[in-house]
């Protein structure tokens, strides 16, 4: 038994069942807090880990927004769960390049683990607990959500009633089973604040996850996942990385509810290759020819309908004077 689980089912056998939102959350801050999860030793490797490629267009789709709205100043680069770094480091090198030198770089992260991390390879780096905190600045705000949608926690109903999880015969597990209705309050709240920053402050924001498109789904979609395979979600609480499909029609009303404009969804493989991935990738290649297989593989894998190509979605959000960052409009 984990810590964690230990701990939740005393919570369960004082209080009663708790809901599926409420283990999510609990089991994701505590993993978070705890851990490196990424890369070959961890328990998942996201897509700035994979190539520098993905940072870079995300950079220079961010420095076109900001040139196509009249290069203002100050503006603030700001990630939401920003992992190791790795994107930040590699979309900021490239707005140099831009002529864009953002007055601030700011976080949202609460992982301890992870924002050491973070602060060695963007050294300038400010944190913030929560969305909020990025009301203390001044200027329009650039903003990237690569996977971070996806880790809030979500409801699940079933015959209108909500889901639980509970302790009997010594495992955790749900109280009920059907037709599963996902819903998640806590995603809608977190876009609606950042819409509204937005909307006051100016700027756009790019949100990149897995999840349904315009369409919302039905079923059950929470996750485990641990060292790089699949794991059962109410197994090993606190110990393993859950997540949900993100339903990115319930965060365009959010968004729009609060006053932003929202573009399109399009697939990460198709905005990806709009943006000049495989430019990018044949001069890379020039410039490193013992790297050519490596880069190759890693745009496959960045692109391809059978890896992340269509699987990831990617959405925009603005300020309603401001440019639908390209490939997005």
């Amino acid at each position: 038994m984990t810590p964690l689980e230990r701990a939740l089912v005393e919570t369960i056998k004082t209080d009663g069942p708790i809901s599926v939102e409420a283990f999510m959350a609990a089991c994701n801050d505590f993993y978070y807090a705890t851990r490196d999860p990424l890369g070959a030793r961890g328990d998942f490797t996201t897509a700035p880990e994979i190539s520098q490629m993905y940072g870079e267009m995300i950079g220079a789709a961010l420095a076109d927004s900001w040139a196509r709205a009249g290069r203002p100043n100050p503006v603030r680069y700001v990630e939401l769960g920003p992992g190791r770094g790795t994107l930040a480091s590699d979309a900021l090198r490239v707005m140099g390049a831009a002529g864009l030198a953002p007055s601030a770089v700011e976080f949202v992260e609460t992982s301890p683990v992870l924002r050491r991390m973070q602060s060695a390879a963007v050294p300038a780096a400010v944190h913030h607990d929560s969305i909020g905190g990025l009301n203390e600045g001044d200027g329009p705000l650039l903003v990237v959500a690569s996977e971070f949608f996806d880790a809030l926690p979500i409801q699940q109903w079933v015959d209108g009633v909500e889901r639980r999880v509970e302790w009997i015969g010594g495992h955790l597990c749900f109280d009920r089973d059907g037709e599963v209705v996902e819903r998640a309050p806590a995603r809608e709240q977190a876009m609606g604040e950042l819409a509204r920053i937005l909307v006051a402050r100016g700027g756009a924001a790019i949100l990149i996850d897995y999840g349904h498109s315009l369409e919302s789904a039905r079923g059950d979609t929470l996750q485990a996942v641990a060292a790089h395979r699949h794991a059962l979600p109410l197994e090993k609480p606190g110990e393993q990385d859950l997540t949900a499909h993100v339903n990115f029609a319930a965060l365009a009303r959010a968004a729009r509810d609060a006053g932003a404009q929202v573009s399109r969804v399009a697939s990460q493989g198709s905005w990806l290759e709009t943006l000049g991935i495989g430019a990018r990738a044949v001069a890379l290649a020039a410039r490193n020819p013992a790297q050519t297989d490596a880069i190759a593989i890693a745009r496959r894998r960045l692109c391809d309908e059978k890896e992340m190509g269509t699987l990831f979605r990617v959405m925009a959000v603005a300020a309603p004077d401001w440019p639908i960052p390209a490939g997005l409009e």
